[in-house]
């Protein structure tokens, strides 16, 4: 069951980054983000209720469901569809994949697990590879565009990962991941609404074939599938080790980043990659336990 749910959430999030791209155009950055996780919202907030499992939480319980709202469902997304207007959609996710090392550092100093000289090396190797990456468009030809892309992202991915420590105090407490997932929805959507309405953004609604297909792939298998079967890994795994679906993921985007967005290789951005990805594979690498002979 655990497998089924790692390749799942890879292949449905190695997927999304191009159809967040398809988003941009005409519609809002922020006004996007309203409109899929407001409809990924009313989906599971329907479906839950409709099999007789939609949970009242108490309380003491909706700061921490705003929280999971804010960083997994509003602020991050806002930052990444902003930042598909300016690099490709497989660079972003590689980016996002840095959020293995970033759980690994947050859950050293929210929840005390132990951070070990692995940890240490692959922070430096992601670091390394994320200079490399974007090296050629940054130090040899500079490109604002890119480097406001690399920034967005660079603020998105902290937030999804503070995110992932609030899933996983929620589920600590009890919450099942898939009604943690639906009230943060809902608490995310109004949000988004909120700022829609204080930056009077345009709610465009295009009739469009690639903008709504996109949009529902996002809404129904980016968020209410994806994000489901990813908080039930953290639930299972714990969040540094369900993070691992982040080696994988950006592979998918990026090949279909090559195919569709005509991405351009170079070797420092190839080594870049390999580099970060590399950097998350070292953090779950585990030896084999050597057996000590027992002596009669």
């Amino acid at each position: 069951m655990n497998f089924l749910l790692f390749v799942a959430t890879v292949l449905i999030w190695g997927t999304t980054w191009l159809a967040i791209a398809m988003q941009v155009g005409p519609v809002p950055a922020l006004v996007s983000v309203f409109y899929r996780f407001l409809l990924g919202g009313l989906i599971l907030l329907v479906a839950l209720f409709a099999v007789g499992k939609l949970r009242y939480l108490p309380l003491k319980e909706q700061p921490y469901l705003i929280a999971q709202g804010c960083c997994l469902c509003c602020f991050n997304f806002i930052c990444f569809y902003n930042a598909a207007h300016f690099v490709p959609s497989g660079l972003i996710s590689v980016i996002f994949s840095l959020a293995t090392i970033l759980n690994a550092v947050n859950a050293y100093f929210i929840f005390g697990d132990k951070i070990t000289a692995r940890t240490l090396i692959a922070a430096m190797l992601g670091i390394t590879g994320l200079v490399l990456l974007f090296a050629r468009d940054i130090f040899l030809h500079f490109d604002m565009d890119t480097l406001k892309g690399m920034g967005l992202c660079l603020l998105g991915t902290p937030l999804f990962s503070l995110g992932n420590m609030v899933s996983r105090r929620n589920s600590r407490e009890g919450i099942a991941p898939i009604t943690a997932n639906a009230w943060a929805m809902a608490y995310g959507s109004i949000i988004l609404l909120v700022l829609v309405g204080i930056t009077r953004s345009p709610m465009a609604l295009p009739m469009d074939v690639k903008y709504l297909s996109s949009l529902f792939y996002l809404a129904v298998f980016g968020s209410v599938i994806g994000f489901t079967t990813y908080l039930m890994l953290v639930d299972r795994w714990g969040s540094a080790k369900a993070a691992y679906v982040t080696v994988l993921f950006p592979i998918v985007a990026l090949a279909l980043s090559t195919v569709y967005e005509d991405y351009q290789w170079h070797w420092t951005g190839a080594l870049g990659i390999v580099l970060t990805l590399l950097g998350n594979v070292i953090i779950f690498w585990q030896r084999k336990p050597t057996v000590k002979a027992v002596s009669i």
